[in-house]
């Protein structure tokens, strides 16, 4: 399984047309989410009227090298290396999750639209990071799930109490899990592997589905409000907040770890 394409031989019995035209409505369903999720919570609006009242009270003028400048940081701090995150074990999950499932993503992507097929050979190298990205989102998942959820680690809530917000990360270690035990079983032509491709289908859909009730749309927020804070400290602006102390900030004690994210 770790060198086969797992969608070159589902073409056998499902149509690559079928397999790329279900990707592209997922594709649909984030953005259409998104939108949506934004025009209901105002969440455009908010950050508009933010940055225009943030223009008039500026204490000084940041100009369009320094925006750029600020826009790298923050891609590269708050993006790419998850910098929002003080707990270093919630950082290091974080980012494991995350890389495993752009991986995962990506050669999912690749594999269905540029291999759909057997009579196209497929690199072993795609299905292999196929495999290692879904096995990066378990371990970032469940980890987080069982051990650094703040309300199970903080609070002392059973990891199996869920709320809404919860929605995203359990259909996301779904999707995965059941993505590899499907492609496990149809390399060995297991008679369980179409319910288990079912399963893989449904929690798919619901991951990419249920973007409005859901956490996924955090990805697109987080990287915004991080840039809109940069420019607003850039400019002189605290928003009624005291300058930062000069003494370095310590959290728990010598006796009690933090829990904080």
């Amino acid at each position: 399984m770790f060198t086969d394409n797992p969608f070159s031989e589902l073409s056998a019995s499902i149509s690559p047309i079928v397999m790329q035209t279900y990707l592209l409505i997922m594709i649909v369903l984030v953005a259409c989410g998104t939108l949506y999720d934004m025009n209901s919570k105002k969440s455009a609006k908010y950050f508009f009227d933010k940055w225009r009242s943030a223009k008039g009270k500026a204490r000084r003028k940041v100009g369009g090298g320094e925006i750029l400048s600020l826009a790298v940081q923050t891609a590269v701090v708050e993006g790419l290396a998850s910098g929002e995150f003080c707990n270093a074990r919630r950082k290091i999950a974080h980012l494991v999750t995350m890389y495993g499932f752009l991986t995962y993503v990506i050669t999912t992507g690749i594999m269905v639209f540029w291999y759909p097929t057997l009579a196209t050979p497929t690199p072993a190298i795609l299905p292999q990071l196929w495999a290692v990205g879904a096995l990066m989102v378990c371990l970032g998942g469940y980890w987080f799930w069982f051990f650094i959820r703040v309300d199970v680690a903080a609070e002392g809530n059973s990891p199996f109490r869920l709320v809404r917000a919860d929605l995203f990360i359990l259909s996301l270690i779904a999707s995965t899990t059941l993505g590899l035990v499907w492609a496990f079983l149809q390399a060995r032509g297991n008679s369980w592997t179409n319910l288990f491709l079912g399963l893989y289908l449904i929690a798919t859909t619901v991951l990419f589905g249920t973007v409005p009730w859901s956490k996924f749309w955090h990805m697109f927020y987080k990287p915004a409000a991080a840039f809109q804070r940069r420019v607003e400290a850039a400019t002189g602006l605290r928003n009624g907040l005291p300058e930062p102390t000069k003494k370095p900030e310590s959290f728990g004690s010598a006796r009690r770890q933090p829990r904080h994210y």
